[in-house]
């Protein structure tokens, strides 16, 4: 009976063994597959957008706005401009890019944005210039009463038939209520990007979540005091404002945005967006999310006021996430306004650019460099919100790859370490597996070696001289 027992022990190691060799191979393959060499990260430059979209910006700015109406990014990543007539259309070939020959030149569309800024606001409604379709889109929402919505509707139709009217679901409110959140009296925002003047860094966050003299904390128990707002904008021309550190200095990671889970994605660079690229957005309460640019130079009429010349985007925003950062390819583009609708529906949500933000305030990104383009390039902060989108695979941290994800916040502790563990792209809990399994393998083989041996010497130890 006890050899019997003995022989199903061992029978069952050297199963639990097998097993894990082969549960070993399988997380080392995984790992590998989902990391492949030289891959990059969906937040990483290298791609086409970035050069694609400076093409088509240069080619509108070389033709004019009289024989252009935009460009943007086809799915294939090629960019597309706009043109009003066949000249223009053999130059823009002519330059490697795609011509889509429309009736409306940008003059005129701009034109039908002035009649509609110059009419008498209404609360809930927003405006933008859709390169794709040439037309001037203008949405409502629920709160826009049927008479107000008739008066702008007979103004459209005034305007012409390229004015496209829509109503929208939910509200255009802003969303303060951020990644890392910032605390006021006033309520909660998102810590946007790091920024300097020269002589001192600051945060740059949404205009809305407060004026001038607004005191911020990094905790909503108001112990520890992070800084105060010096200057803000909101409504008007923009909605942005600076939040001048306590100490003078900017925290750890500046650089980096994080992204949850412990990572974050390095910044290098702020730039300007172009319709149809993809686009990310992080904030405290909805955490990590992805999206569109659909429109830029958009008018949106909040209960507060109007705001003009924003990014519009199909990635969602709930309250909170107000200045959070709008990034793509490691470069900052902008920091969440507003918007209607959440994360469950999805939704519409409105940024600030920063590239028109800093030149307001006469800051720019700190440890600025020169990025592609002619873009200022810079760091931004770390907020640290959960995660719910895609992220990108996990670099060595220290990396200056622009997009590069890598570990943020403290390294070495055992949250991070489980953080690293348990990432199904790491090759060394596979490895770790694999080496355990044939450590078991040969102990079992030598313990049945050595018990052998010992029954023999029991057996025959008689006869032994």
């Amino acid at each position: 009976m006890r050899h019997a027992r003995r022989r199903i022990v061992r029978r069952g190691a050297r199963i639990a063994a097998v097993g894990g060799l082969l549960l070993g191979g399988l997380m080392v393959t995984q790992a590998l597959a989902s990391e492949p060499s030289g891959a990059q990260t969906p937040f990483s430059t290298g791609t086409s957008a970035v050069t694609a979209s400076q093409t088509g910006s240069q080619l509108v700015s070389r033709l004019g706005t009289s024989r252009t109406a935009g460009s943007w990014l086809a799915s294939d990543g090629k960019p597309v401009v706009a043109v009003t007539d066949r000249a223009a259309a053999d130059a823009v070939t002519a330059a490697g890019a795609r011509a889509k020959m429309v009736r409306h030149s940008m003059d005129q569309l701009k034109s039908a944005t002035k009649t509609l800024s110059s009419a008498p606001r209404v609360a809930g409604t927003a405006w933008s210039v859709d390169y794709r379709t040439n037309q001037v889109v203008v949405q409502a929402d629920r709160t826009v009463s049927a008479s107000d919505w008739s008066r702008m509707t007979e103004l459209a139709h005034g305007i012409g038939d390229f004015v496209r009217m829509g109503r929208t679901q939910g509200r255009f409110t802003t969303r303060a209520a951020g990644a890392q959140p910032i605390f006021s009296t006033s309520g909660r925002c998102s810590a946007g990007f790091n920024v300097t003047n020269g002589q001192g860094q600051f945060i740059l966050t949404a205009g809305h979540c407060g004026p001038g003299g607004t005191l911020w904390f990094s905790d909503n128990t108001g112990r520890t005091q992070l800084g105060r707002t010096v200057t803000s904008e909101f409504p008007g021309d923009g909605d942005f404002s600076l939040i001048r550190y306590e100490n003078g200095q900017a925290t750890p990671g500046e650089n980096v945005v994080a992204i949850g889970g412990g990572r974050g994605v390095r910044i290098t660079a702020a730039g300007d967006p172009v319709v149809g690229e993809k686009v990310f957005r992080s904030g405290s309460t909805s955490g990590l999310h992805d999206g569109e640019v659909t429109a830029l130079n958009a008018t949106v009429n909040y209960p507060e006021g109007s705001v003009t010349g924003l990014i519009q985007t199909t990635v969602c925003a709930e309250p909170g996430d107000s200045g959070g950062p709008l990034f793509s390819e490691g470069i900052a583009l902008g920091v969440t306004s507003g918007g209607s609708g959440d994360c469950q529906a999805g939704g519409t949500t409105f940024f600030q650019p920063v590239t028109r933000a800093m030149a307001a305030l006469g800051v720019q990104l700190t440890e600025q460099g020169q990025a592609p383009g002619g873009a200022s390039a810079g760091a931004s902060t770390a907020p640290a919100p959960s995660v719910s989108a895609s992220q990108g695979a996990a670099i060595a941290p220290g990396s200056a790859a622009p997009g590069a994800v890598q570990e943020v916040g403290a390294t070495g502790t055992a949250d991070g370490l489980l953080s690293r563990l348990t990432d199904p792209r790491n090759v060394g809990p596979g490895l770790l597996v694999i080496a355990g399994s044939l450590v078991a393998l040969v102990a079992t083989r030598y313990i049945r070696s050595e018990q052998e041996r010992n029954a023999y010497r029991r057996a025959y130890s008689g006869t032994w001289g």
